[in-house]
């Protein structure tokens, strides 16, 4: 059957709302860092004071390392980072299971808009995702929440550390060296709020994709494969433009972008005839991404594709494919990615 602009519209539906229900958890987990170094900085402030002294004279490593007062503020920074990467979990999971249903039922929604006009009547059934399908996917994603948040805080508190020891110098007014190691301190306390804002993206979106593969499986005697759809837009990057449109196996995980990629599986089913219509169909309603990217203007173009790739590109010295890459995570899956430009150079 043809992939139709109904079929489009719900899927680009799906992606809304998963847009909303990450971005609402990012809001809460954001909220939950930002408050937590409100309570923590003054005591870090005050504490780089006592060890800094009057500003004269070099601080030597023994001092700081030695500092009560710096050990408890970072002892109470390991007891918040504990809280708020569990925080982090528990705001994730509560989504799951909603991810997971609405991957079913968007599943269910796109075969059945591929219909041909007024099959409503036709017996043609679509198996729903059982429930124990539904609890395994929610522990399997748990399970890698939890390990991917677990090593978090010790992370960040080591990478604290390091920033306040490295950081003292002289010379300079107490406060204002205060100051400037406080900001250093608080970057890395941040990176461990982006890795967990990328975390909860990441394995949403993964969770709501095995539930769009476990409902296909359910159906996949109706099913002929599946698309790669990107989002068209400015914020699209060259490798999600470049799998637009390909043509994937039914049993096949995916679409296995890049970390908290916004691309979407669309289910195809059999050609009408094959389920028992005999007429024609039309052609599949699936834009073309490379006719998108030629429509753009060229500041547009080079935004999302930079100047080297798009002179690359327009000199014909590489084509789409080049742009995207697999490569392998440790503790993730594999995922597509963008090919450096380094990459694409022929070796001299």
């Amino acid at each position: 059957m043809a992939i139709t602009d109904e079929t489009l519209l719900i899927a680009a539906d799906t992606k809304r709302r998963l847009r909303t229900m990450s971005n609402e958890q990012i809001v809460a987990i954001t909220r939950a860092w930002v408050d937590a170094w409100d309570s923590l900085g003054p005591e870090f402030h005050e504490a780089l004071l006592e060890v800094i002294g009057d500003g004269k004279t070099r601080v030597p490593y023994s001092k700081v390392a030695k500092s009560r007062r710096l050990k408890d503020a970072l002892r109470q920074a390991r007891t918040t980072l504990d809280e708020l990467a569990a925080q982090t979990r528990v705001t994730v999971t509560n989504d799951l299971a909603s991810a997971v249903l609405d991957a079913a039922d968007t599943h269910l929604a796109v075969s059945r808009s591929q219909l041909p006009p007024n099959a409503a009547g036709v017996a043609i059934n679509f198996d729903a995702m059982s429930k124990t399908a539904l609890d395994a996917i929610v522990l399997r994603s748990t399970e890698q929440i939890h390990a991917l948040s677990r090593p978090l805080p010790a992370d960040v508190e080591r990478m604290m550390k390091r920033e306040l020891v490295r950081a003292i110098a002289v010379g300079d007014n107490p406060r204002t060296t205060a100051r400037r190691i406080l900001r250093g301190a608080e970057g890395q306390f941040n990176g461990g709020l982006t890795r967990a804002a990328t975390i909860a993206r990441t394995e949403l979106l993964d969770a709501h994709r095995n539930g769009a593969l476990t409902a296909a499986q359910q159906n996949k005697d109706l099913l002929t494969g599946w698309f790669w759809s990107a989002s068209l837009d400015g914020r699209t990057c060259p490798s999600c433009l470049a799998n637009h449109g390909t043509f994937h196996p039914v049993d096949e995980f995916g679409p296995i972008d890049h970390h908290q990629g916004r691309c979407a599986r669309i289910d195809k089913t059999k050609s009408w005839r094959d389920l028992g219509f005999d007429i024609d169909e039309p052609e599949d309603a699936i834009p073309d991404s490379e006719a998108w990217f030629d429509n753009l203007t060229e500041d547009s173009q080079r935004h999302i594709m930079g100047p080297t790739k798009l002179k690359m590109l327009q000199d014909g010295d590489i084509e789409w494919a080049d742009l995207t890459k697999r490569v392998e995570t440790p503790g993730w899956r594999d995922s597509m990615t963008n090919t450096r430009v380094k990459e694409l150079r022929p070796v001299a």
